[in-house]
Formats: structure tokens, C-alpha cells, sequence
């Protein structure tokens, strides 16, 4: 079967947070949306067939976990990432910022602290931060290529005794990076030696693009998966963002008991009634969908880079390993933070995620999601070439 992603779907009445907060973050409604991270794709027509067929009978009572949850994670995972988890590592939690949230609370004390690798996801260090908790940065360093690697001599610079939690962006957001084994081997032998616990966000781990693969952070060694809290969900690669799906991965019994037992107490490890549905139905029956989907994107971001070198060579895309978010380098603009975001709101009528929001190291970057028809994609662009020679 082939799917349909070229076609402009609207949203209007769907409640979209990507619509419908424009007036409040941007004080105005006339900008073309291209920052939250969903997209503008039908979602996977097995997932909502398996949606509807529950919908279908007319209670929608309490309900128990499928007996094919599990199997059908646990399958998934193998096949795609080659690691094998039991049945009692695995837990439903009411999404992975709330997750880390959680951890925050649960494993760092008001006097301790939680190191981020910015430019990173802006919760990362706003959650800890929100939850009253120091944010030890640890900068992310640029190479010539553009590409960002891990600064393991600050890294051992900036963390004291009073670090607790380190949180990893595997696939990283906003650069779009797929850590090597070599790389997330030394940082978990790093966290291992310096008692961290290693909080893996592998929202993305779905979506490795033009060859690249994902590892789990916890699958490299047995000092990975000893400190390691893996959040995963199909929400992003599956477009189900409102279907609260994500899950835990916890091989630690010591670390596990202390979390899962917390979520059970308090009954945060109880999913909806949507949750385990749409989970089976994306991970039995999305494949094919998802293989579709990640080579429209692909053909997406081979657009956005060909027509950044031939009308505006200063926006540098950085081709992502990982995910529809392309990470845009504005800074042979030499426009100052305010008059970058002037560009893009004012002139271009576009709504983007500005890179300062995501941390140091941020600055003169924009934040593009292509996971929308070529058609909006395109316009975008037009509108921000215009606003640039104009």
C-alpha cells in the first residue's frame, strides 16, 4: 500500500496545539507553523482502524493491560534495535517529560543537581529547574562539520559530588544526532565511575534517517544498563502525540523498585484506554507506514537543502541523523537574537523554535520541522528567501 503524505490536510478544529498557540506565544495568527514537533500527516491508517474498532463497542469502561503489550514492544525493540528487555524492566508512565520530572524528584534531592548537554530539548533543564533542582550545563561542542559531539573534558570539569542525574538526548533534539556505541560507552563508563544516573530520552529512536541507526543507551554494556532510566514511545515516529503512550525501561532492580513502586503507589503506571491500542496497532501493523514516512521526510530535508544553497547559502541546514526537525544555522546572517526572530516572525511570517530556547550554544540557530506536505515545506521557504533579499 502506498500512503498519502503530499496531501495538505487542515487542522482546523482539531484543537492543534501547533495552530492554536500562535496568538499566545507569538501575539499573532497569520504565522505559517512549523515548530511543534508533530506533523501534518494522516496517521497511520492501522492505528486508527485499531482506534475506531474499540470505539466501536459503547462502554469505554476501566480496562487491563492486552496481553500483547508487552510482546509487542518487546518485538519491536529487538528487531529494530537489537536489545532484548524482560517483561519486568518495562513500565507505561504518563509521558517522558513528566518522567523526568518524576526522576527529578525521586532520585535528586532539593540540594542536589542534574547535568544537561545543551543546545538540548529546552525541558531538560527547565523541568529540574521548575522542580527546584540545580542544572549543571555541559555544552555540546561543534565540529567543523557542523555536527555536534559530547565535551567529555568539561563534562569531567563541571561535575562534582552533588551531580546526580545526567539526562541524554538519544537521538539528540535539535541536532538530529545518532550517538555512536564509542560514544555512549565512554559516557556511561563515565556516569558509572561518578555514580549518575543516566536518564536516556529515546523519543526518537524510531526515526534514524539516510543510513544511520540508533543505539539504546542502555544496550552497550552492562555499566550502561546498571545506571540507565530508557524513556521510549511511538507517539513521534507514529504522529500519536496526543495518544499518551510512552513507557520505561529499567534493568536496575535497585533503581527500579524505587520508580515503579512510586508510579504504582500513586497509579501513574496506569495507561489510558488508548494508550496500549494504539501501541500494539503501530508496532504490529505501522512498519511499512513508518518506512514510507521516513523517506518523504528524507526527500523533505534533500529539498530544504538544496534550496538553502541555491537561494539563501547563508541558512546552513544541518542534514539530521534522526527525526523530521532540521536544525538551521542562521549565523553567516549576523543578525543579533532580536533581529533573527524579527526576520523569521515579521518579515517571513514564520513560527519556528528559536535555538536560544534550547540552551547555550543555541544561538543563531532556528529549529524547522519538515514532517508536513512538500507543498508547506516549500512555502516556507519561499517566504523566508523573500524576507531575507528583500
Amino acid at each position: 500500500m502506498n500512503y498519502d503524505f503530499s496531501t495538505v490536510i487542515s487542522r482546523k478544529g482539531s484543537g492543534d496545539l501547533m495552530h492554536n498557540a500562535l496568538l499566545h506565544r507569538w501575539g499573532r495568527n497569520d504565522l505559517l507553523p512549523m515548530w511543534v514537533a508533530d506533523m501534518d500527516f494522516a496517521v497511520c491508517p492501522e492505528i486508527m482502524d485499531a482506534l475506531k474498532a474499540r470505539l466501536e463497542h459503547p462502554i469505554l469502561g476501566y480496562t487491563v493491560e492486552p496481553e500483547d503489550y508487552f510482546p509487542a514492544i518487546h518485538d519491536w525493540i529487538l528487531s529494530h534495535h537489537q536489545w532484548e528487555i524482560k517483561r519486568s524492566w518495562l513500565k507505561f508512565i504518563p509521558g517522558i517529560v513528566k518522567g523526568i520530572g518524576l526522576v527529578c524528584n525521586l532520585f535528586v534531592k532539593p540540594d542536589e543537581k542534574v547535568i544537561v548537554m545543551p543546545p538540548v530539548y529546552h525541558p531538560f533543564f527547565l523541568t529540574p529547574q521548575g522542580n527546584h533542582r540545580e542544572v549543571v550545563w555541559n555544552p555540546l561542542r561543534m565540529r567543523g562539520d557542523g555536527y555536534y559531539e559530547m565535551d567529555f573534558d568539561n563534562l569531567d570539569k563541571v561535575c562534582d559530588d552533588k551531580c546526580r542525574v545526567l539526562i541524554l538526548c538519544n537521538p539528540h533534539n535539535p541536532g538530529g544526532i545518532t550517538w555512536d556505541k564509542e560514544t555512549l560507552q565512554r559516557l556511561a563508563d563515565f556516569c558509572y565511575e561518578h555514580h549518575l544516573l543516566v536518564v536516556s530520552d529515546e523519543i526518537h529512536s524510531n526515526m534514524a534517517i539516510f543510513g544511520h541507526k540508533h543505539i539504546p543507551f542502555a544496550s552497550v554494556s552492562d555499566k550502561a544498563a546498571e545506571i540507565s532510566i530508557t524513556f521510549q514511545a511511538p507517539t513521534k515516529t507514529f504522529n500519536i502525540a496526543g495518544i499518551i503512550s510512552s513507557y520505561a525501561i529499567v534493568p536496575n532492580k535497585e533503581i527500579r523498585d524505587v520508580f515503579y513502586q512510586w508510579l504504582s503507589a500513586n497509579e501513574l503506571d496506569e495507561a489510558h484506554i488508548f494508550a496500549h491500542i494504539a501501541t500494539i496497532a503501530a508496532f504490529r501493523h505501522g512498519e511499512e507506514w513508518r518506512r514510507q514516512m521516513l523517506s518523504y521526510v528524507e526527500d523533505n530535508i534533500r529539498f530544504v537543502e538544496s534550496f538553502c544553497r541555491e537561494n539563501m547559502p547563508q541558512i546552513r541546514p544541518l542534514r539530521p541523523q534522526a527525526s523530521f526537525l532540521v536544525w538551521l544555522n542562521c549565523r553567516d546572517l549576523h543578525l543579533s537574537h532580536e533581529k533573527l526572530l524579527e526576520l523569521f516572525i515579521d518579515k517571513a511570517h514564520l513560527a519556528l523554535n528559536d535555538g536560544e530556547m534550547f540552551g547555550p550554544g543555541g544561538e543563531g540557530f532556528m529549529r524547522l520541522n519538515v514532517g508536513c506536505p512538500r507543498e508547506l515545506v516549500k512555502q516556507a521557504l519561499i517566504q523566508l528567501q523573500l524576507a531575507i533579499h528583500n
